[in-house]
C-alpha cells in the first residue's frame, strides 16, 4: 500500500453509504499505519480501560496513539469536545485514521463523527482492542488487537 492508496477493507468489508470509510480488521489497520507516514490511530475508549486493559503498541513504527475518550468514563456520556481534540491532535483531514475501541462500537460512532466534521478516511476497526466474546463471555481471545498478538503494553 502507499502513502496515498486507502488500504483493501475487504477483510470485513465495505461502509458504503454508512457515512465513514470502512470497517478494516486490525491486520488492515497495523499495516496501515505501518505503511503510511500520515496514518493514525485513534484510540477513543475511556482513561480506565487504556490503564487497566492496555494500549496499542505503536513504538516499532515510531508512532504513538492518539487517546480521546468518544464516551467519558463513568458516565459514559459522548465526549462533546471529541471532534476538537482529535483535530488539535491531527490536523491533516486527508491522513487515514484507524479508531479502535474495546470490540468495534464506539470506534464506529466515532469514525462517523470525524467524517462529518470532514475527515477523508475514517476506518472503524471492526473488532477493537479485545475483540468480541468467546463462547465463555470473555473478551481478548478470539480476534482483537491483544488476540492477534499485535505490539500493546498494560499500565
Amino acid at each position: 500500500m502507499s502513502e496515498t492508496s486507502a488500504p483493501e477493507n475487504t477483510a470485513v468489508g465495505q461502509a458504503g453509504g454508512a457515512g465513514y470509510a470502512g470497517d478494516v480488521d486490525v491486520a488492515t489497520a497495523w499495516e496501515g499505519v505501518k505503511s503510511s507516514a500520515n496514518a493514525l490511530l485513534v484510540d477513543v475508549r475511556t482513561k480506565a480501560e487504556w490503564n487497566f486493559v492496555g494500549i496499542p503498541d505503536l513504538s516499532s513504527v515510531d508512532k504513538k496513539p492518539v487517546f480521546v475518550e468518544w464516551q467519558v468514563f463513568p458516565t459514559m456520556d459522548v465526549n462533546g469536545s471529541f471532534v476538537e481534540a482529535v483535530t488539535a491532535a491531527a490536523p491533516d483531514k486527508s491522513a487515514p485514521i484507524y479508531l479502535l475501541c474495546r470490540s468495534g462500537a464506539r470506534s464506529k460512532s466515532a469514525a462517523i463523527a470525524l467524517t462529518q466534521a470532514g475527515y477523508a478516511e475514517c476506518y472503524n476497526i471492526s473488532q477493537g482492542f479485545e475483540g468480541h466474546h468467546d463462547t465463555e463471555q470473555h473478551r481478548g481471545s478470539t480476534d482483537g488487537w491483544k488476540a492477534r498478538g499485535l505490539p500493546w503494553v498494560q499500565g
